[in-house]
């Protein structure tokens, strides 16, 4: 297990840019975190360190966003789901395997979450701008991601 502290959305990005220079493209990054935790601004350096330049915002309506890179992401935002039919509905089985899967809110469909996907837990501080990232899953990696 990992912890990084992050002061700052820039802080949570440059995260995101470094964990995207160890990734293969089959990867299925799950995350758990309250609203304003930062999951999206993670996503955003994730892309951007997957030469992704185009707006990354979060899929809450649209459920999946599709973004091209060095390899293809596929953002997901589960906050709405509730069930196995829901989770099927979003297609969601369809895009295993095609590329990274990022997923927010992830607890609403923990018990479909590959056994081997890399557990982002995102939690905040008493300080307004600060947090907590605990990361499983890329043990190995501690020295790059830190």
């Amino acid at each position: 297990m990992i912890q990084f502290l992050s002061q700052s959305t820039k802080d949570t990005e440059a995260l995101g840019k470094r964990i995207a220079s160890i990734l293969t493209g089959q990867e299925e990054i799950a995350m758990f975190g309250d609203l304003g935790a930062g999951k999206t601004a993670f996503t955003r350096g994730l892309c951007a360190g997957l030469g992704i330049d185009e707006g990354v915002s979060s899929p809450t309506f649209a459920i999946v966003n599709a973004y091209d890179g060095k390899y293809p992401v596929y953002h997901f935002d589960m906050y709405r789901i509730s069930s196995a039919d829901d989770l099927f509905a979003t297609g969601f089985y369809d895009y295993l395997g095609r590329g990274i899967i990022v997923i927010e809110w992830s607890e609403n469909i923990e018990e479909e979450l590959e056994p081997d996907c890399i557990r982002i837990m995102i939690g905040k501080t008493e300080h307004d701008n600060e947090r907590i990232f605990t990361i499983e899953g890329l043990d190995a990696y501690a020295d790059v991601i830190c």
